[in-house]
């Protein structure tokens, strides 16, 4: 069973809303989205039959609430960079600073999104999104499941939260992977490829979903991708890489309305101006190895 109609989504919790407890007040509130600077970075891993350049330079800025998707052909390192943006791995040469300050380890600040749902099995739905909140001060069980039921509600979850993951659709089961990185209140989401094994129907139904969502929060979101419809449907802007090893080569200002339909003849023009340019760029890197 697949839950296809999205609650009507709560506002965040304000100074004069009435709600149990200061410290459930302040897990709700908005706080400021992250603005992130990345400096010349490059990365190369080393393997059995030889060094691999990952990134070559990369630079780049967001700023605070922007949402933006990096594109490119598997292997150009946009998920590397991802990595080195949540913390997980550390550049060879370069920067990379989130408010100012240099990004050298994981983070509750910057929270990451993967592409398998990563769910604890043994966990309900509402345990698996309480997980985040444990470690949290000034919380006391009453109010991580307030905070948890509020970030359920938002994705559409409500009715599901004592159900096993097992009982649970594809797009369901990234609802909840959703609702887990958002509920520790973070300012910054990274997302690698959420939405690249779920089956097209789900795939449209989260897309509106996300955009309500980012709408309603605010965050920062870095989300990669090798769809560029889906770049263009999701992006303020759209960072194209260029394959081994990766570099930013081209920009794109997505300059469409929100809610954006995926379906719709205008964003189509977008999502085929991003691909000319890509497949270009490949002809480009053919015709120089020949």
């Amino acid at each position: 069973m697949y839950f296809t109609k999205i609650l009507e989504f709560p506002r965040a919790v304000e100074s004069d809303d009435i709600v149990p407890g200061a410290s459930v007040r302040e897990e709700l509130r908005f706080v400021p989205p992250s603005k992130l600077s990345v400096e010349k970075v490059s990365k190369t891993f080393r393997t059995r039959t030889g060094p691999v350049q990952a990134l070559d330079r990369v630079s780049l800025q967001v700023g605070e609430g922007e949402f933006v998707c990096l594109v490119g052909a598997s292997g150009c390192g946009k998920s590397t960079l991802l990595n080195m943006i949540a913390g997980l791995e550390k550049p060879d040469d370069g920067t990379v600073t989130a408010d100012g300050l240099r990004v050298t380890a994981p983070g509750r600040e910057r929270l990451v999104m993967f592409q398998e749902s990563a769910l604890f099995p043994w966990l309900d739905v509402l345990g698996n999104v309480l997980f985040g909140l444990r470690m949290k001060p000034n919380l006391t069980s009453k109010d991580r499941k307030e905070v948890a039921r509020y970030y359920l509600d938002l994705v559409g979850l409500s009715r599901f939260e004592r159900s096993n993951i097992h009982e649970l659709s594809g797009g369901m089961k990234q609802r909840v992977a959703l609702a887990r990185a958002l509920a520790p209140n973070p300012r910054m989401l990274l997302m690698d490829e959420p939405f690249a094994a779920l089956d097209a129907l789900t795939r449209e139904q989260l897309y509106g979903d996300l955009q309500q969502i980012w709408e309603s929060r605010r965050k920062t979101i870095i989300f990669v991708t090798h769809n560029v419809r889906e770049a263009a449907c999701l992006g303020d802007r759209v960072l194209l890489f260029s394959p081994h090893p990766g570099r930013v080569r081209e920009e794109f200002l997505i300059r469409l309305p929100r809610p954006r339909d995926i379906n719709s003849p205008e964003l189509a023009e977008y999502a085929s101006r991003i691909m000319r340019s890509l497949k270009g760029y490949k002809n480009d890197i053919k015709e120089v190895a020949e």
